[in-house]
C-alpha cells in the first residue's frame, strides 16, 4: 500500500509498518530530515529520488517530498472492536467514496479516542493515498474492520449490546439528546445520499444535526467530529 505525507509517513514509521521510504532528492525541511532519521534509526531502505518519481508513485497527490510504500492496515474484527473494556464508542460509515472525507474521519476517531471503525469493503474510498495523507497519520492507529455489508454489520454490533445510530437530516430527535455514555456506534452516510435506506432501518436511533443557517448539511467528516465530542463530553461529565 501507498502512502505520501510526512504525518502519515511518520506515524507509520512509528508503529513499524514501512517497507522502504522514498524522499526528493533536493532535501527538505526539518520535519523532512526527522523522518529519514527516524527511517535510518529503523532500518528502513531510504531512497533519494527525483521529484517526478514521487508524482507518479502518489499519483500527483500533495507529497510534501515523501512517499511509503507500507504493510496493508491490519485488519479487525467487530468483536475486536467492541472488546476493548468499557462502554465503546464506535462509527460505521455507510459508503464514504470521497478519501478526503474518510482521511478526516478517520483522524476525528484518533482524536476523539474513539475505539475504531467499521467500512465496507466495495462502495468506500480506498484507504491509502489521500486518505491516508488526509488522516495525517491517523490511518496507521485506527482500528478498521472491513465488512461486506454494513446492514448486517449494524445487526452484528446490536447483536454485541451496541447501540447504532443513525445521522439524518429529516430526523426528529438532536444528536446532543442521545445517550452516549452506552455502549454507541454512530452511523454515517454517504455525501449526498445519506443513509441507505435498509441501513437507516436498521439503526435503533435517527438523529440529526440542527442547521440554523442557509444549508441544509454539513460535510460528513465534520458531522462526525460534532457528535463524536459530543459523546466524549458526556462520557467526561459522567466519569
Amino acid at each position: 500500500m501507498i502512502i505520501y505525507g510526512i504525518n502519515a509517513v511518520l506515524e507509520a514509521l512509528r508503529v513499524g509498518r514501512v517497507r522502504d521510504v522514498r524522499v526528493s532528492e533536493r532535501g527538505g525541511n526539518e520535519r523532512l530530515r526527522q523522518l529519514v532519521a527516524l527511517a535510518n534509526d529503523r532500518r528502513i531502505p531510504v531512497r533519494h529520488v527525483t521529484v517526478d518519481v514521487l508524482d507518479r508513485a502518489a499519483r500527483n497527490g500533495v507529497h510534501q517530498g515523501v512517499v511509503a510504500d507500507v504493510e496493508d492496515a491490519k485488519d479487525s474484527t467487530i468483536d475486536e472492536l467492541v472488546s476493548g473494556g468499557g462502554a465503546p464508542l464506535l462509527v460505521v460509515l455507510d459508503g464514504i467514496e470521497d478519501p478526503h472525507n474518510l482521511g478526516a474521519i478517520l483522524r476525528t476517531i484518533d482524536a476523539a479516542g474513539a475505539n475504531g471503525v467499521v467500512i465496507q469493503s466495495r462502495r468506500s474510498a480506498a484507504l491509502h493515498g489521500a486518505a491516508a495523507k488526509t488522516s495525517a497519520g491517523a490511518l496507521a492507529h485506527v482500528k478498521i474492520a472491513e465488512v461486506v455489508n454494513i446492514a448486517r454489520a449494524i445487526e452484528e454490533l446490536k447483536q454485541a449490546g451496541v447501540w447504532t445510530v443513525g445521522l439524518a437530516a429529516e430526523a426528529n430527535t438532536s444528536y446532543d439528546a442521545i445517550d452516549f455514555t452506552l455502549p454507541t456506534a454512530v452511523v454515517l452516510g454517504a455525501e449526498g445520499a445519506g443513509l441507505r435506506r435498509l441501513v437507516r432501518e436498521r439503526c435503533d436511533r435517527l438523529a440529526s444535526i440542527p442547521m440554523s443557517g442557509h444549508v441544509s448539511s454539513l460535510n460528513v467528516s465534520v458531522a462526525a467530529g460534532i457528535v463524536l465530542f459530543e459523546a466524549v463530553r458526556q462520557r467526561k461529565k459522567k466519569s
